[in-house]
């Protein structure tokens, strides 16, 4: 990670998905650093976003985990906001209800044109984006962040990839840009980054401490594990 770069940290667990999570942010810490995981310590701001403590951390950072999943994002240059969902684990979605009700009636109209069947999936990769972008504005999905657009691909699904695209300037805040892909096979997972700075963002799928964590396998929207 460079003072204009993001490092987005994930992975798959049998265990506590937090605590994986946890782990790995302090494990990234120190990957970027050259410091001991030790030196670092998870806190958190007055309004809930969490920050790095210890020698050289990092300032920016955001957590996201779910059932089975987690998601870590450090960066040094501003904030950044990190989300991953799991398709399976919210099935069914009513994703249209959904989309009609709370998000901008263009994402609406664009997650109608997408097939009934991929419809949860496209749906995550709007929802991922907005929880993305509430986290790294530090107000989560409050003061009508579910109606500020995100962007979509022009075709579903949208082109394989082996790192998340360029991140994208949102119309209705042009000072965060944000960006999705899609992970696992086949299309499992939904990953979402915001920031306000990184020029180049490292992916990167790895392992957490502890026996019940495991890494998705390289597939389209996933960057190779490095080794242990």
């Amino acid at each position: 990670m460079g003072d204009a770069g993001a490092t987005v940290l994930w992975g798959l667990t049998a265990g506590d998905a937090r605590a994986a999570a946890h782990t790995a942010l302090l494990h990234g810490a120190a990957r970027l650093t050259g410091k001991p995981a030790d030196a670092f310590r998870l806190t958190h701001e007055p309004g809930g976003r969490p920050r790095l403590t210890g020698p050289a951390a990092p300032p920016h950072v955001s957590v996201s985990h779910g059932r089975g999943i987690w998601a870590v994002a450090l960066a040094a240059a501003g904030p950044v906001g990190v989300d991953v969902e799991t398709v399976e684990a919210v099935r069914p979605v009513p994703a249209l209800r959904l989309a009609e009700r709370w998000l901008d009636a263009a994402e609406a109209k664009w997650l109608r044109g997408v097939p009934p069947a991929a419809r949860a999936t496209a749906f995550l990769w709007l929802w991922t984006q907005k929880e993305a972008v509430g986290k790294a504005r530090g107000q989560g999905l409050r003061d009508g962040s579910l109606r500020r657009p995100v962007p979509v691909p022009e075709h579903w699904p949208p082109p394989a990839r082996g790192a998340l695209p360029a991140l994208a300037p949102l119309a209705a805040d042009p000072d965060l840009s944000c960006a999705a892909l899609l992970a696992g096979a086949p299309h499992a997972h939904v990953l979402a980054l915001a920031s306000a700075a990184p020029t180049a963002v490292e992916l990167s799928a790895v392992p957490s401490t502890g026996a019940a964590t495991r890494v998705p396998p390289p597939c389209a929207g996933t960057a190779p594990a490095p080794p242990p």
